[in-house]
């Protein structure tokens, strides 16, 4: 696609009126689909981009789902502007709705995270959103309404992991911070007291992986599927959000990218703890074993569960999960 027709076809986008407030819901057949593109790492111009768009365009086209979520370093280039235009064509061009949130390599361009979110905030189709009062930007709350009756049927929570840690003392990558938690523990408990006392299912979403990605990963005992060739890129700090999505009972998965050779899917206590599919190129630092690709989420209404596998660039479906059915103890 020629760069003038690119332009001209996101500016008939952002245009339209409407999409950004549409409201997300089960179909007919009670079930809701998700694909996560994560580490995308777009760079305009470069071949490699080229790579992660048809990889893009495959899977889309393939699954069709009601929802496309980008979990983090979704471009690492310059012009930044020009290349999220570029990165959200497949999507937007099969008018699918679509979130985002915050990777540790995003703002490291010529755009600040605040100048990203503002532009990405103005596609057709967007859900990005923000919380005001605490740390990062892309902290927000997507629900997914029931194909019946309206009412709230699932939540997505989206948290911006933040990208590095200031302190001396904790080199290395940031953390998910005590006001953000704070946010989701109220938030939550405001979503089961509307639904008379019960958690609503619950998907969270953002880049960086908890701690706990590497105590359940190395533990003999939790049943891990897919791969993982690497140690969780995760940081030093343990501020405690898993713990609050164990006390709060609504979050069944998280899902997170950072970690571009790994893709596993672990229950851990109870909750599953997955990464996404490495969906940039081999150029773009390292490559996973079959190449880049996607995960896949599918609820369905009414259930406190998921299927989820992935999805690779040449189309084949690897590492299908049900959860809880795969992961129950047998006796």
């Amino acid at each position: 696609m020629s760069l003038l027709k690119s332009m001209l076809l996101s500016l008939c986008f952002i245009g339209m009126v409407g999409l950004n407030a549409q409201t997300l819901k089960f179909n007919s057949d009670k079930k809701f689909k998700i694909v996560q593109f994560t580490d995308v790492h777009w760079k305009s111009g470069k071949a490699e981009s080229k790579v992660s768009e048809k990889c893009m365009i495959k899977v889309l086209d393939e699954e069709k789902p009601d929802l496309v979520v980008f979990s983090g370093d979704f471009v690492n280039g310059k012009p930044a502007a020009k290349g999220v235009d570029e990165l959200l064509q497949p999507t937007l061009t099969r008018n699918i709705p679509f979130a985002m949130t915050f990777g540790n390599h995003d703002d490291e361009n010529d755009m600040t995270r605040q100048e990203l979110f503002d532009l990405i905030k103005k596609y057709n189709g967007s859900l990005i959103d923000t919380t005001e009062g605490i740390s990062g930007i892309s902290n927000y709350i997507i629900t997914v309404k029931s194909s019946t009756d309206g009412k709230d049927a699932a939540v997505l929570y989206i948290f911006d992991s933040n990208s590095y840690s200031k302190k001396e003392e904790t080199k290395g990558y940031d953390w998910i911070k005590t006001d953000q938690i704070n946010w989701y523990i109220s938030e939550s408990k405001n979503f089961t007291k509307e639904n008379a006392g019960n958690p609503l299912p619950a998907l969270a979403f953002f880049h960086i992986p908890l701690p706990e990605y590497n105590e359940a990963a190395s533990d003999e005992n939790a049943k891990l599927i897919g791969t993982r060739r690497e140690k969780a890129c995760s940081p030093v700090i343990n501020t405690g959000l898993f713990a609050a999505m164990l006390n709060c009972g609504d979050v069944m998965g998280t899902f997170v990218g950072h970690d571009h050779v790994n893709d596993y899917a672990v229950c851990w206590k109870g909750i599953m703890l997955c990464y996404g599919r490495f969906t940039g190129s081999k150029n773009t630092y390292y490559d996973i074993p079959g190449g880049n690709g996607a995960r896949v989420i599918e609820l369905t209404e009414g259930e406190r569960g998921f299927k989820s596998w992935i999805r690779l660039h040449d189309g084949k479906v690897i590492n299908e999960i049900a959860y809880p059915e795969d992961f129950k103890k047998k006796n």
